[in-house]
C-alpha cells in the first residue's frame, strides 16, 4: 500500500517536471522533436504518439 502512494506521487512528479521542461521549448525545438505543442501533455505523460 505504501510503495504504491510513493510510486503514484513520483509519477505525479515526474509528469509535473517533464511537462514544465517541454512547456519551455520553444515551437521550432518541438518541431525539430517531432511534438506539437497541444501534444504536450500525452507526451509528459509517456504516452506514445500516434
Amino acid at each position: 500500500m505504501l510503495l504504491s502512494i510513493i510510486r503514484a506521487i513520483q509519477s505525479f512528479k515526474d509528469y509535473h517536471r517533464n511537462l514544465r521542461e517541454l512547456s519551455q521549448l520553444t515551437d521550432r525545438e518541438l518541431a525539430d522533436i517531432g511534438i506539437d505543442r497541444a501534444d504536450i501533455p500525452r507526451v509528459a505523460a509517456g504516452q506514445a504518439l500516434d
